[in-house]
């Protein structure tokens, strides 16, 4: 039998015996069920671990031990949510883990807990002030233009230009985008998130040159003038059929997709820690609260645990009734 059915059958029976000896009728009076921690996954990228330090906090409140592992984002949906390294991630965007997500949900190992709240959206973006060179943007095809193209550029790139993608492990397709479209541009990926908008602040200061991967819900949207490049729409069989779209010998010759963000769980959490598991489904985010606190984190330098906290001290109602 699987270690993890040992243990949930374990803790069924220590939930029982915990029910038959509760003197209060408070649903999460109980909690925690098991002592064993909940692992909640940090990702490499700010909004993911403030949400971790949200649930966490909620979830130490109510009496459990809390885990922060660092996790891959992709791979953990059908490793770590699958082999006890961790029972709980936050956001899995339709953007980037549409195929990651279908993987787990095969396995019947993990459980998809609803929507966060946010739309997702991510794409090409450049700086309002870079249409003085490229004035047919955002239509991608400003792209194809060699002078255009150029604008974007680096030392390290020229003569074609310079896309700055998330980091590697974000996948997105971008490599595989320019190739398709037979855009002149070279793709640079960051090593880490902040590295990303540090870069960006910097070039946005100085009305330099840049093109990178921005995506929403975050603060850069608000803070900074500019657009998204407008690609063909994507569609499933743009990442799946090389005869659809404008090349019909390759895929992804178009726009990265949009949609939701999900939570994903490890499917014995339901069983192990019933009134946890409830709080984590019950769990959602307003999106201009969760930029408004990435921005006190990233640009005001307060620590996550902080901005954690305060958001648990307003909302104590709401979390209270999700663990009734």
């Amino acid at each position: 039998m699987p270690l993890r059915s040992v243990i949930s059958k374990l803790s069924m029976g220590a939930l029982a015996l915990a029910a038959a000896s509760a003197i209060t009728p408070a649903a999460y009076a109980a909690a925690p069920e098991s002592n064993d921690p909940i692992k909640i996954a940090l990702f490499d990228w700010t909004s993911v671990n403030l949400n971790a330090k949200i649930l966490g906090g909620i979830l130490e409140k109510l009496g459990y031990t809390v885990e922060y592992p660092t996790a891959d984002y992709l791979s953990s949906l059908t490793t770590g949510l699958t082999n006890g390294d961790i029972d709980v991630g936050l956001e899995f965007w339709d953007t980037t883990a549409g195929e990651a997500m279908k993987a787990s949900d095969a396995t019947g190992q993990t459980e998809r807990l609803g929507k966060l709240g946010p739309k997702a959206k991510e794409e090409w973006w450049f700086p309002e002030y870079m249409k003085e060179k490229c004035p047919t943007l955002p239509d991608w095809h400003a792209l194809l233009d060699a002078t255009c193209a150029a604008s974007f550029s680096t030392a390290e790139t020229a003569p074609k230009g310079r896309y700055l993608g998330g980091p590697v492990t974000w996948e997105g397709f971008d490599d595989e985008r320019v190739a398709a479209l037979k855009l002149p541009f070279t793709v640079i990926h960051a090593g880490t998130d902040a590295a990303m908008f540090a870069e960006l602040d910097s070039a946005y200061q100085r009305k330099a040159p840049i093109m990178l991967w921005i995506y929403s819900p975050h603060w850069a949207p608000a803070k900074y003038k500019g657009e998204w490049v407008q690609f063909p729409e994507y569609t499933p069989e743009c990442y799946n059929d090389p005869k659809w779209g404008v090349n019909p010998d390759a895929k992804y010759d178009c726009g990265k997709p949009h949609g939701e963000i999900w939570k994903y769980s490890w499917n014995g959490m339901k069983d192990k820690w019933p009134v946890a598991y409830k709080v984590a489904k019950a769990y959602t985010i307003d999106t201009d609260e969760l930029n408004k606190m990435s921005g006190e984190i990233d640009l005001d330098g307060k620590k996550p645990e902080d901005v954690a906290a305060a958001w648990i001290a307003a909302h104590e109602a709401d979390w209270k009734a999700w663990a009734q």
